[in-house]
């Protein structure tokens, strides 16, 4: 069986990527710190991140795939993160009411055995429904929004406030399924096998 490595420590990715095979993947989180000024564009400075997150996670391994992800919420070309605190939250939430925002993410996966490194980015559409200061502030008040990029999670109490998503849903959540799938076939490994080969 290849083992596939996860340089994340996101729960949102462990869920997505175990939907797709199952359990066989050990997590083993980056330690690469990203820059806080480039200038590079948000699609750039995602890929830029991924493929780094992969090569600092591939020092501590012989052989396997490393799968790697970056993804951000898009505001009139802005890079939205983690709000972290409720006034943050608060203000990113009211910029993004009503607005068609862009999600996306920098996936690198790397081969290890075969030294192969496959680095793409997912772009899918969000269109976000007006939000009132009343649900703004109800929304808050959960807690979700604080470590989600952009102050929201279309796959938990912030669907409400997700009107309409135009390509990978799953790329919205943090992990482009379908593309990761391609990229793994690629790779010769098969989604579909009960043990990976």
């Amino acid at each position: 069986m290849r083992r596939i490595i996860l340089a994340s420590a996101s729960p949102r990715r462990k869920e997505l990527l175990k939907q797709l095979i199952g359990d066989h993947f050990v997590i083993y989180p980056s330690s690469y710190e990203e820059p806080l000024q480039t200038e590079l564009n948000p699609e750039e400075l995602l890929m830029k991140h991924s493929v780094e997150k992969a090569r600092d996670v591939a020092k501590h391994f012989n052989s396997g795939i490393i799968i790697s992800a970056d993804t951000s919420v898009i505001c009139d070309g802005e890079i939205l993160g983690k709000p972290n605190l409720p006034e943050r939250a608060e203000k990113m939430l009211e910029k993004l009411s009503g607005r068609k925002i862009q999600v996306i993410t920098g996936l690198t996966v790397l081969d290890l055995d075969s030294a192969q490194e496959i680095s793409e980015s997912e772009s899918t559409n969000v269109w976000m429904a007006k939000i009132s200061k009343e649900q703004i502030s109800a929304y808050i008040r959960t807690g979700e929004p604080l470590d989600k990029a952009g102050a929201f999670a279309a796959q938990g109490k912030g669907a409400i406030l997700v009107e309409k998503i135009e390509g990978d849903f799953f790329n919205v959540v943090g992990l482009p399924l379908f593309r990761l799938g391609k990229i793994l076939e690629r790779l010769g490994v098969s989604v579909f096998e009960d043990e990976l080969s």
